[in-house]
């Protein structure tokens, strides 16, 4: 493929497995439909759990790979020196910053609590107007509807306000999502440099 992606989306997602087949088809097909359509996958460096396959499928359907990773968890995560590019920095602030300045949208996939943080400081930093690029949650099998569920509730609870869950767009429809994350970056501007705001 060319040296310039047509897209550059960010995946969050486990890096364990999880315990349904599901969870592993999902990271499949997300990466497979970002290497079809000629994208850049940008996530956490890792080569296990989901990470490992939604960066392996991303490879294997001739998309790029940008791994990012801090030293600290090198080891830990195992990093994926498949990437065509892997970046090895000091923490998880400049992780967290040079994975969204790479990107032009992001998905979340099921995780843990490095996913969940992710997600959520990234929905942040767009209500705070450091970003204005889409986000979107693969709901796979149900798995963030509980989490939703909750969500709505601060909302009803005057916690946050109805716009606020409208800045994240979910799905249990893989392509449909993508589409949509990358259609709607179509009109991204670009985002200040957020190492200089968070």
């Amino acid at each position: 493929m060319t040296q310039h992606p047509a897209f550059s989306i960010c995946v969050y997602c486990g890096s364990r497995p999880g315990q349904l087949p599901a969870y592993a088809d999902a990271a499949h097909a997300v990466g497979t439909w970002i290497g079809q359509h000629g994208g850049q996958l940008v996530y956490g460096g890792g080569r296990t759990g989901l990470m490992g396959m939604v960066a392996d499928a991303t490879k294997a359907a001739g998309g790029r790979v940008v791994g990012v990773i801090p030293q600290a968890l090198v080891d830990k995560e195992l990093a994926n020196q498949a990437c065509d590019e892997l970046h090895i920095v000091a923490n998880m602030h400049e992780r967290k910053a040079m994975m969204a300045e790479r990107s032009n949208a992001f998905l979340a996939l099921p995780g843990g609590i490095g996913t969940f943080e992710e997600l959520f400081e990234v929905w942040t930093w767009r209500q705070l107007g450091y970003h204005d690029k889409p986000i979107g949650i693969l709901n796979v099998n149900g798995y963030y509807a509980s989490m939703l569920e909750f969500l709505k509730s601060t909302v009803q609870n005057g916690f946050m306000g109805a716009w606020q869950m409208d800045l994240i767009r979910t799905s249990e429809n893989a392509e449909d999502l993508l589409k949509f994350l990358v259609e709607s970056a179509g009109t991204t501007p670009e985002s200040k440099n957020l190492r200089d705001v968070i």
